[in-house]
């Protein structure tokens, strides 16, 4: 029996040696390498060793509320960075205030310079001699600043520089202690022009949208290039503070003041603030400078909105707002217009009625709303949905009920996983949105 025995956990040692196995990874040890990870690719392969360490649930979800270890040995004042894409070489400035400390939270504003457009290569903003400026261009509360470079190729209404601003987010976010749940994008000119694109495509990230003497019928444009269909329904889901000048050779109160009460009718929050002597400039900057910090502190970002709104055409699949993923469209939707739909222009004259973005692809909508434990939802040419469950809003001990245009599609018991947990938190990056559970749907 003992030779059994010893051959037996001979034979153990072999097989695990055999297959490469090898201890599970300590808790402590697996999240360190979790937290110090470079990217998102890299923070999921990290997240299958904390999945693999045998941490309970409920231990993993309070370590990534707490959140990463932050250093102090990190750069302060202003910090001129870049990032590698196939686009080429995408520089950004951060403003990173001196008394920098590491146990705070700070709010983070990332401002897009204006005069895009004639900008036809990549480089440093502090490289034109002053335009768009090196430093904070536009001062305010005590913060982190982030500000990115756009060009011809690379103009703020594009993919890649979506890609780019969540890229240099994640890698500030990994770097510098920041309140997720203050994150705003300001921008002037071209710069106010893009954020209205952001805010049509990529809401997730950010609390409230700021643009200063722009004007969001710019990107109606086909001579800008706009490289996506925009919905301006999808504006609804945060607020906006807006500037623009009476004076504005470019965009006078006159042509932005019908589409911003066409917003504001049509439900979405705007602060608006016309500056009848204004031109195209920032002049008013200190007389607006304490009502815009206000406008900010007094929005933070809802992590988990209980309603949620989300238009995107089939080329963006998946499409994400919040806790919501579109998955796949109808290819042949004949399926009525959900109200309101902001694309429609409600203001009077002779646009009243009239599309404000033509439309060349099939797209799909869904409207959702949560309370409690029942999600319903509204949705026009969505074939597949998933929902995205967070232990911090659903009672995961009671049946999840989820109804789609008036008929029931789920109801029953959502099993929180690990595996989850640690997905979403390797992609989003945010102590403060975490999910458990993904529900998938289908709409018939």
């Amino acid at each position: 029996m003992m030779r059994a025995a010893a051959h037996l956990s001979a034979l153990g040692l072999l097989l695990a040696a055999a297959v490469g196995a090898a201890a599970p990874p300590s808790i402590d040890s697996a999240f360190q390498k979790f937290w110090s990870a470079r990217n998102p690719d890299d923070a999921a392969k990290a997240a299958a060793a904390v999945v693999s360490s045998g941490i309970p649930f409920d231990a993993a979800l309070a370590r990534l509320k707490r959140g990463r270890p932050y250093s102090s040995q990190v750069k302060h004042g202003l910090v001129r960075l870049q990032r590698r894409s196939v686009m080429g070489e995408f520089f950004y400035d951060l403003a990173i205030p001196d008394t920098y400390d590491p146990a705070r939270a700070y709010q983070v504003r990332v401002q897009l310079h204006g005069g895009v457009m004639m900008r036809e290569t990549s480089e440093p903003r502090s490289g034109r001699g002053g335009r768009g400026g090196s430093g904070v261009t536009l001062p305010g509360a005590e913060q982190i600043y982030v500000m990115p470079t756009g060009w011809r190729d690379a103009p703020w209404w594009s993919r890649v520089q979506l890609e780019n601003l969540d890229a240099i987010l994640d890698s500030v976010k990994r770097t510098y202690n920041v309140d997720e749940n203050h994150v705003v994008a300001a921008g002037v000119s071209d710069g106010a022009t893009g954020l209205y694109y952001v805010a049509m495509r990529d809401t997730t990230p950010f609390a409230s949208f700021l643009p200063l003497n722009g004007f969001m019928m710019v990107l109606a444009n086909d001579r800008v290039g706009v490289d996506a269909e925009l919905f301006p329904t999808n504006l609804l889901n945060k607020p906006l503070f807006v500037v623009n000048g009476g004076e504005d050779p470019l965009y006078p109160l006159r042509s932005v003041e019908p589409y911003v009460g066409h917003l504001r009718g049509s439900g979405v929050t705007v602060d608006y603030h016309p500056r009848p002597e204004a031109g195209h400039n920032t002049a008013w900057w200190p007389e607006m400078k304490d009502a815009f910090e206000t406008f900010v502190r007094d929005h933070p970002r809802n992590p988990y909105p209980d309603t949620v709104t989300w238009e995107a055409t089939d080329r963006d699949m998946p499409a994400r707002a919040h806790w919501v993923v579109i998955d796949r469209v109808k290819q042949a939707a004949a399926e009525p217009r959900l109200e309101p739909d902001l694309n429609v222009f409600s203001g009077a004259g002779p646009n009243h009625g009239r599309e404000l973005f033509g439309r060349s692809r099939p797209s799909g909508r869904v409207d959702a709303h949560r309370a409690g434990n029942t999600i319903e939802l509204r949705t026009r040419g969505v074939a597949e949905l998933t929902l995205l469950l967070s232990p911090d809003v659903f009672d995961f001990s009671q049946p999840i009920r989820v109804t789609a245009n008036g008929r029931a599609v789920a109801d029953g018991l959502q099993q929180p996983s690990l595996a989850t947990l640690m997905k979403w938190a390797a992609t989003d990056n945010d102590r403060t949105m975490l999910f458990a559970a993904e529900l998938h749907v289908s709409i018939k």
